[in-house]
């Protein structure tokens, strides 16, 4: 068991009106954050997670997810799964806790410029 406490979340933004929070974790087939979107992740192009899938639970607000060229509409309440290899990008304001297994690294992150 292990408990991550919130004064131990790390606080990046990737993107203007991206807020990641991270809770870091010992176990590298899993790890969670809250994500907090205003606009569009990424601001142009996609993402991609070429070794961890996502799961997406979203705490509050409405968004679009557009993955592999399909949009789909989402709010409070719902939750999507994003597998390893799908191209997307976020926009809306809303959010999300997210857990990645494997463990999320930026090493397996990559944003393509195309849409």
């Amino acid at each position: 068991m292990q408990l991550i406490k919130k004064n131990n979340k790390h606080k990046f933004s990737p993107y203007k009106g991206t807020i990641v929070w991270e809770y870091p974790t010992d176990n590298p087939d899993i790890n969670g954050a809250v994500v907090e979107i205003n606009g569009r992740y990424p601001d142009k192009g996609r993402v991609v997670n070429h070794k961890c899938q996502e799961l997406v639970y979203v705490v509050k607000g409405k968004g679009r997810l557009v993955c592999e060229g399909k949009p789909t509409l989402f709010e409070k309440g719902d939750i999507l799964i994003i597998d390893s290899g799908e191209k997307y990008y976020w926009q809306g304001d809303f959010t999300a806790c997210v857990s990645n297994a494997p463990k999320w690294t930026p090493e397996q992150h990559e944003t393509l410029e195309d849409e």
